[in-house]
């Protein structure tokens, strides 16, 4: 028996006749947004989660609205993300978990130690590895213990000297410095590899030797600039400009230059990833990254894609940015349908602008979903004032150093 071609269309519209064999094992047509995901977009490499919204911590530019709801994650969600997780592929590389948002130790030691428990046979088989961002205020000798038993990687907010670091307050308007700073001290004593991340404000903007001198003396093995941002529920401050921030990235590279010893820059550090490989021939390599898509957990198990920023957002255009809940269908499922979601496809299509019209695409990539959305209101569009300030004045900084030099 065969299928006549009136009744027969190939994906591509081209007309054949079919048997029936043919015609049993045939499949839908391929949604052509799964393959446009597909293109940007590989299996996640970091899964954020969200222990609690609640920090002890009352930062001016802090972004998150929940901040001071004592909100905490039920063992139950971690106990789906981790079965969530031990069936992603195993790609011979840890899965990130990175525990942010609010402060993640405020949940207490003991709560703490329950939800890392669940993931606890991933992580001795080298399935995942642990990650925390936090202001250090809470850090103890016991807590110590605890960071050091799960091999947990620190990252440790501070913006630098005190000065500079006055934004950061405690929930009675006291300065956090001084805590910060005993929490950075007992993390060397005990050995616990740390990373640090500062905010550039309007002052840090203008001093950048001091802040890398400042770096210099905490004993972490990186550093990471943050130029404040417009999101969340921080739109009022006015950002560092474009012409500020060229200047300090041009004075954070000549400072690394004669600092050879300094810990790396992360910034800096991608961009010489970035030049290593197109200069010595392999930028293949470089275009076969594809975007991950840092699936963000709340407290409650609900999942947003694409940026941590936009959990806990509402929008006219994209509801609550939530894809699914954990609790109700395995991550996997709601990672395999992200394509169907409406302002995951507005992201693909400004990603798509962005290769076409951006001059400095092809380092950027074009990421930052959230800035998108906070800047300018939809994630079709493109050019942001963080991607003005954060990555192109970094490379337009090191173009013109590398000019002044020629002509020297």
């Amino acid at each position: 028996m065969v299928v006549t071609r009136r009744s027969a269309a190939s994906c591509t519209g081209r007309r054949r006749s079919l048997s029936v064999e043919e015609r049993t094992s045939m499949r839908p047509c391929p949604s052509p947004w799964r393959a446009r995901y597909r293109k940007w977009f590989a299996a996640p490499q970091t899964v954020v989660i969200q222990p609690t919204t609640w920090c002890n911590l009352d930062c001016r530019y802090c972004y998150l609205p929940f901040r001071k709801l004592k909100h905490q994650m039920p063992l139950e969600v971690a106990e789906a993300l981790a079965r969530a997780v031990a069936r992603f592929e195993d790609s011979g590389q840890p899965t990130g978990i990175v525990w942010h948002g609010g402060e993640p130790l405020a949940v207490g030691r003991e709560k703490f130690a329950s939800l890392l428990a669940p993931f606890e046979e991933l992580r001795r088989s080298g399935r995942v590895h642990h990650y925390v961002q936090t202001n250090a205020t809470l850090i103890s000798e016991a807590w110590c213990d605890l960071l050091g038993a799960y091999d947990i990687r620190v990252g440790v907010s501070i913006d630098g000297p005190a000065a500079v670091n006055a934004e950061r307050l405690d929930l009675r308007g006291k300065p956090a410095f001084d805590r910060i700073l005993r929490g950075i001290s007992l993390l060397r004593e005990h050995g616990i590899e740390f990373s640090v991340i500062s905010v550039v404000g309007a002052m840090g903007i203008a001093m950048p030797e001091r802040l890398m001198e400042f770096q210099a003396t905490l004993g972490g093995h990186s550093t990471g600039f943050n130029i404040e941002e417009i999101e969340g529920v921080n739109t009022d401050r006015q950002p560092p400009t474009v012409g500020q921030s060229e200047e300090f990235w041009r004075r954070i590279l000549t400072w690394t230059r004669e600092h050879p010893g300094a810990p790396p820059v992360r910034e800096i550090e991608r961009l010489a990833e970035y030049l290593k490989l197109i200069r010595s021939g392999r930028r293949a390599e470089w275009e076969r990254r594809r975007l991950d898509p840092i699936p963000t957990v709340s407290w409650k198990g609900d999942v947003v894609l694409l940026s941590p920023e936009l959990a806990d957002t509402r929008a006219p255009e994209y509801g609550d940015f939530v894809a699914g809940n954990i609790l109700d269908r395995p991550l996997t499922e709601i990672l395999g349908n992200a394509h169907r979601l409406r302002y995951v496809r507005d992201f693909l299509t400004g990603l798509d602008r962005c290769q076409t019209e951006c001059a400095f695409f092809d380092f950027c990539r074009g990421a930052q979903a959230a800035n998108r959305y906070f800047e300018n209101g939809s994630l079709t569009t493109t050019e942001t004032h963080y991607c003005r300030v954060s990555r192109q004045a970094l490379v337009t900084a090191l173009s013109a150093l590398a000019t002044k030099e020629a002509s020297a």
